[in-house]
């Protein structure tokens, strides 16, 4: 089921989610909250989704890797090395809107899947800071957050425009 979307104000958004205990993990209602992630999030053209922003206070993301669904939950991030990369980034809990945001560039990340057998993978592409945005939510906190100069702060609208231009 499509749920509402959170956005920035919300409260919620702000909380450290709940570690889910194994025993939830295959139960009847992380299944429905599965569903009503990946609804969500489809419905929403989203790559990623992390519970919070339905209203969920549990360690549970999704994020899509190469047209595949990937479940995390309870997953932690890794930083592998010290050296930075910066994307414009947007989120579906703040509209509208993108801001530019340096992330660890090479990263290990380790969760658990719908069945609940352990997984990880290391990545250093534009997908190492989707990881790095979706677990992020699930910490309280939100890209505009790590945004360090609110210059490169964009309207949707503009950065369409200059879009495959030099913004700064």
């Amino acid at each position: 089921m499509i749920k509402e979307l959170l956005k920035f104000g919300n409260p919620i958004l702000r909380e450290v989610s709940e570690i889910v205990p194994k025993n939830e993990i295959k139960s009847k209602e992380m299944l429905e909250l599965l569903k009503d992630m990946r609804d969500t999030m489809e419905a929403a053209n989203g790559v990623g989704i992390a519970a919070p922003q339905i209203g969920v206070n549990k360690r549970v993301a999704i994020v899509t890797i190469n047209n595949k669904l990937n479940i995390l939950i309870n997953p932690i991030i890794v930083p592998i090395t010290d050296k930075t990369q910066g994307f414009w980034e947007g989120c579906l809990s703040v509209p509208n809107m993108r801001g530019y945001v340096e992330r660890p560039k090479k990263i290990m990340v380790y969760w658990l899947n719908q069945q609940g057998e352990p997984q990880h993978m290391e990545t250093n592409s534009f997908l190492a800071a989707v990881f790095q945005h979706e677990i992020d939510h699930l910490d309280g906190k939100l890209y505009i957050d790590r945004v360090e100069d609110n210059k490169k702060l964009i309207h949707n609208d503009e950065y369409i425009k200059i879009e495959n231009k030099e913004v700064y």
